[in-house]
């Protein structure tokens, strides 16, 4: 299995009302891990800053427009690792908030790289409430915990997460 370390931006997307942007995943590659909810975002590519890649990232992903000014500082780090589509990723991740001034905008995944419209097969907008009492599987895997702190401004340096 080939390993590949890269750096990621992974993005908490709020609405007007406090709703978080969820995408509903699989890897076909890997039946048995089942799905699970997870936060929009990817790769930082090669001279691309995290406020640029998180732009670019909802861009692809959900058709959200942004400017870098509306990316947050990365104030959640982490480093974890997963399979993924017969390899092993281990991710250097910050994670940022972006405020959206509207409720719920639709998601529109026509730019998306083919594999993603194989992976994200829903999305949702959660009340926050229900992902924080919520018992359900997320990437990251301590969302539900760390989801209040980080949006109260809390510096998070989370340890190694070791997904799948």
């Amino acid at each position: 299995m080939n390993v590949i370390e890269r750096s990621v931006v992974r993005v908490v997307v709020l609405d007007a009302l406090s709703h978080v942007l969820l995408f509903h995943t699989k890897d076909p590659t890997y039946p048995e891990l089942g799905t699970w909810w997870e936060l929009p975002g990817g790769g930082i590519e090669p001279g691309e800053t995290y406020r640029e890649a998180a732009v670019r990232e909802l861009a692809e992903e959900t058709g959200i427009a942004i400017t870098p000014e509306q990316v947050g500082a990365p104030t959640w780090r982490r480093r974890a690792t997963f399979r993924y589509r017969g390899e092993r990723l281990i991710n250097n991740e910050v994670v940022v908030v972006v405020r959206l001034s509207t409720p719920e905008p639709p998601v529109d995944g026509a730019a998306r790289v083919e594999f993603e419209d194989e992976d994200y097969f829903d999305y949702r907008w959660y009340p926050m409430a229900e992902i924080v009492g919520s018992t359900g599987r997320f990437y990251p895997g301590r969302l539900p915990e760390l989801l209040g702190p980080f949006l109260d401004g809390e510096e998070i340096d989370e340890p190694f997460e070791q997904w799948s």
